[in-house]
Formats: structure tokens, C-alpha cells, sequence
């Protein structure tokens, strides 16, 4: 039996990591460092600063996973992203299988929360489906959700609502009728700039809890085009962008 640690590290900054979190990094052997290739080469560093910071001693490995790139959705989402996982979930399972040894414990570093629109759940669902040996526990993590909140300092609901948590893909179909508080995730196309803003604030953040965080927040129809400009300046300089935002109907209370 081999045994998996999948630790949410935080949105970005080293000071996200909970406690639990350092416990977890001090008991792996071996951490499996996702490689997209040089654009994203800065995520991985991240990681490794983190390790770095938290880890007492220094006989752990790390071992980098190419990740491939996803087949263009078109009309069937959930069957390219399925592919995918398969896909991933092959890969991770022959690296674990070499490099892992019995009784050894492997660690997957996940940004925010792994049980926030993150794969990494369902790849070792995927893995352990084929019947593959693996036990694995989930540490908690600062999700991107929590720091935006937190860096614009508001609350994520009002009194006695609800807040929904979606996609980009998922907001452009449109603003929920009966919601007033709508937090937005991958969403690559900006559906933003394609709903009705009147009477809807936008709560912006990028790079969150990184050196490099930008916050833009206003009236949706006032900072839509900043937010369009500042994104497309900050992907072109960087090579990628994280980012997420909250959509309020009438105001911020």
C-alpha cells in the first residue's frame, strides 16, 4: 500500500499554508511537481520555494509530471475534460508505480483547495478505480475564493443568501435571476463583458497572494474594460494568469 498526501497549499502566498499543511509537507517522501511546460514555469517554483520554507529536513525527491494539454472542448466539455483525467491519471499512476516505494508516502501540492474546481480529486478516483493500491488524504487549503474576499475585504454573502460559485463557461448562459452573489472561476473568456451589468459590482483579483496580485473593483460597467486591458497586459507579460472574481447585485453590504 502506498499513500498519498494531496495538500492544499494556498492561493499563492507561502503564508496561506495552514499548519496542518506543514505536517502534511514533513511526512513525504516523494512530491509529484506538475510541468506545463516554461510559460507556467514560475508556478512550479512556487512549489518548491514553499518545500523549501516548511520542510525541516532535505532527503525528500521531487518528481516533475509533464501535464499534457487539454483537446479543445467544443461541444462535448465533459468528455474532452474526462479524456483528459484519463489521460493525467494514466501518467500519475506510472510515476507513483516508479518511484514510489512500499511503505513510502507521496505528496501532491494543489493551489487553493483541492476541493475547489481542481482535478487532482478525481485523477486519484480515476487511479484507484483501475485498482491500484493507493490510500490518500486531503489537506485543506486557502482557496483563491477566500484571499479575493479577503484582499477586497467583503463578504463572499449578505445576511441569509446564498453566494453560488461557477464558471465562466457557466455565467455566460447569464446572471442567475435569483442570486445576488455570484463568485466566478475559469473563466478564460472574460463572460463578464457579455451579461447585463446594470446594477452589478465586480470584485477582481489576479495572481492572488503573489507579489505580482492585481485587485480592480468597481461598478461592472465602469472597470469591465480596465479589467479586459489589465488581464490581456498581465497574460502577455507573465505567459499565464490566474484569477477569479465576485459579481454582487446593488452594492457591497
Amino acid at each position: 500500500m502506498r499513500k498519498i498526501l494531496i495538500i492544499g497549499i494556498g492561493a499563492g502566498n507561502p503564508d496561506y499554508v495552514t499548519v496542518q499543511a506543514i505536517n502534511a509537507l514533513n511526512q513525504v517522501d516523494v512530491f509529484f511537481i506538475p510541468d506545463k511546460g516554461t510559460d507556467k514555469a514560475a508556478l512550479q517554483r512556487l512549489r518548491k520555494d514553499i518545500c523549501e520554507r516548511f520542510i525541516e529536513g532535505s532527503d525528500y525527491r521531487m518528481v516533475p509530471v509533464p501535464i499534457p494539454t487539454r483537446a479543445a472542448a467544443g461541444q462535448d466539455y465533459r468528455g474532452s475534460v474526462d479524456q483528459w483525467h484519463e489521460q493525467l491519471a494514466d501518467d500519475y499512476e506510472s510515476l507513483i508505480m516508479e518511484e514510489l516505494g512500499e511503505g513510502e508516502c507521496g505528496g501532491l501540492l494543489v493551489w487553493g483547495d483541492p476541493a475547489l474546481y481542481d482535478s487532482t480529486l478525481r485523477i486519484i478516483d480515476h487511479i484507484q478505480a483501475k485498482g491500484y493500491a493507493l490510500e490518500y488524504d486531503v489537506i485543506p487549503g486557502i482557496s483563491s475564493v477566500q484571499a479575493l474576499a479577503a484582499r477586497h475585504r467583503v463578504a463572499l454573502n449578505r445576511i441569509g443568501q446564498p453566494v453560488l460559485i461557477t464558471t465562466g463557461r457557466k455565467l455566460s448562459e447569464g446572471f442567475p435571476d435569483n442570486l445576488d452573489s455570484v463568485v466566478v472561476m475559469l473563466d478564460g473568456d472574460q463572460a463578464f463583458k457579455r451579461i447585463e451589468a446594470d446594477d452589478l459590482d465586480i470584485y477582481w483579483g489576479a495572481y492572488l497572494g503573489t507579489e505580482d496580485e492585481i485587485l480592480v473593483a468597481g461598478k461592472l460597467s465602469e472597470v469591465a474594460g480596465d479589467i479586459e486591458r489589465i488581464r490581456r497586459q498581465a497574460r502577455e507579460d507573465k505567459g499565464w494568469i490566474m484569477d477569479t472574481y465576485l459579481l454582487r447585485k446593488g452594492g457591497k453590504s
